[in-house]
Parts: C-alpha cells; structure tokens; sequence
C-alpha cells in the first residue's frame, strides 16, 4: 500500500466511497441523515463517485443494493453509539481513520462533549477545509489529530488534549481490515491503554473465513473494479485491503478486559425492515457490529 494518500486515492478514496454510499442512503431513505456526505463527496472531484452521490447516475449496478442498506444500517449503529455513551456522561469521543465522517458535524452532542477525528493529514485538511467552505459548523468541541494510525498516534491524542484518566468512547468503523493484522492487535491494544474504567469501544468483528471464502470476496471486488473503471474510476478495491488469518476483534477485545455486546448485518437489517442479503460474496452477513464497555 502507498504510504501516502487523499480522498481521492489510494486507501483514502475508501473514505470517499464510504461517503457515496452514506449520500445514496441519505437521499433514499431516512433510516440516516448525513447532509455533508454528498457535497464532501463532490469536493474530492471523483467524478463517477460524484454523480452516483448526488443522484445524477442511478445506481444500478455501480452499487448493489446491499451495500446501500449496509450503510445505512452501520451508519446508524455508530451514530447510536455514541449517542448513547455521550448522554449517560462520556464527554471524550475519539473517531480512529475519521476519513469523511462528519459526526462531529450534524450529532446532538450533549455540551461539553470533545470529538477527537484521527486521520492522516491531507484527509483531515481537506475535510475540515471543505466543510468550513459549506458554512457548517461543530456541533461539539472538534479536535483534529493529523496523523498516520501507525505511528505514534497516542502521543499525537494526548497532545491535542485527550485525557487518558477520563473515560472516553472509541469507534473503528470499516477500519480493521485495511489493517495487517499486527497492527489491528497494537492499535486495539493501545485503546485499551488509553481506557479508563466506564470507556465504550464500538467496531467491526468478522470471523475467519472458510476455505474459498475469500477467493469469492477477491472475484467480488475485481468485477466492482471492472466496472468502475468501465466508468472512469480506476481503483484495485482487492489491492486496498488485507486478506488472510487475523485474530478477530471480537474475542480479543474481551480477553483485554471490554465486555461486548454484538450484532450481524443481517440482525441489523432486519431490525430496520430491510430486505435480507441474498448476494452476499462480500461476507457481509458474517460481519459483527461489537460495542461494549471497559470495566477493569
């Protein structure tokens, strides 16, 4: 992976698909309302991405309906979240590779409450531009933390004055897997440092896949590439991730000291009235939303 990217390329356009989708969700349903999604998306400049965001270009196949309907229904497990964490007294909120999100933008957050967005530089700046460019403001005292997760960025949280004795709430959203999974362990290991008692985690848990599972999810992503490019949108989406054993988040997690809670896709949908995966090459149906609290 290039150690250097923007919404635009490399892992960061991810931030910028992951927003697309959330434009689609906002603009066809009212399950999740994320009105910065689209024009953030449309500062990026990809245009394919652009016109499928504002509803110039339906759909279709350039996005399945499953992963509109995941978006929605991951959008609103975290914005749920931290709602809840925030309103029973939690007042740090930290949001790891932030990308496009704009939470700290368009939630309630109770007053006094600190969102901390950690992302690499050019993603971060272009964000907080883009958005200030929009007449948007903060709904709670934003702090932005410009830096790569795979260096010291505990350091870089302190700095900017988070405070590791106060307990604090943590999302991983669509992270974990474009992590080695070396690294997704040092960086689960360094929130749990940085917890204190009564601190809440929310993120993704899959389980290892069975054999040929994998090889499905590769075929997957090539043919959404394929025909992304077709379109003027050249991206790898299978060179973009990490395949192969990893500990799960999960169970891990647990054994640090969190006490978890979890949910699948497919449980989500259905408590939203969704239609039930029918495709689902991509593994998302054995993908688990895990939230709990730190109690050690």
């Amino acid at each position: 992976m290039t150690s250097d990217w923007d919404p635009a390329s490399g892992v960061g356009a991810t931030a910028t698909m992951a927003a697309m989708a959330r434009a689609i969700a906002t603009r066809t349903d009212t399950l999740i309302d994320d009105p910065f999604a689209a024009p953030l998306v449309r500062a990026v400049g990809i245009d394919l991405l652009t016109r499928l965001a504002t509803g110039e270009l339906p759909p279709g196949d350039l996005v399945d309906r499953t992963a509109i309907d995941g978006a929605k229904v991951r959008t609103r497990f975290y914005d749920e979240f931290f709602l809840e964490a925030t309103n029973a007294g939690v007042t740090q909120v930290v949001i790891l590779a932030s990308g496009l999100d704009s939470r700290a933008y368009r939630l309630p957050w109770p007053a006094g409450t600190v969102v901390y967005e950690l992302d690499r530089p050019r993603v971060v700046e272009f964000k907080t531009r883009t958005l200030a460019g929009l007449g948007a403001e903060p709904t709670a005292d934003r702090r932005v933390v410009p830096v790569d997760l795979r260096e010291d960025w505990p350091t870089a949280l302190r700095t900017a004055g988070f405070d590791p004795a106060r307990p604090s709430a943590w999302s991983a959203e669509g992270l974990l897997g474009y992590l080695p999974p070396e690294a997704q362990d040092r960086l689960l290991d360094s929130v749990t440092e940085l917890s204190a008692p009564g601190s809440r985690v929310a993120t993704e848990s899959r389980p290892n896949p069975r054999p040929g599972a994998e090889s499905r999810t590769k075929r997957r992503l090539d043919g959404i590439s394929e025909l992304w490019r077709e379109h003027g949108f050249d991206t790898d989406m299978t060179k973009l991730r990490y395949f192969g054993e990893r500990t799960e988040a999960a169970p891990y997690l647990t054994g640090l000291g969190w006490t978890l809670t979890a949910v699948t896709t497919r449980d989500l949908l259905a408590a939203q009235g969704l239609p039930p995966l029918t495709d689902d090459d991509l593994r998302m149906g054995e993908l688990r939303y895990v939230s709990g609290v730190f109690e050690v």
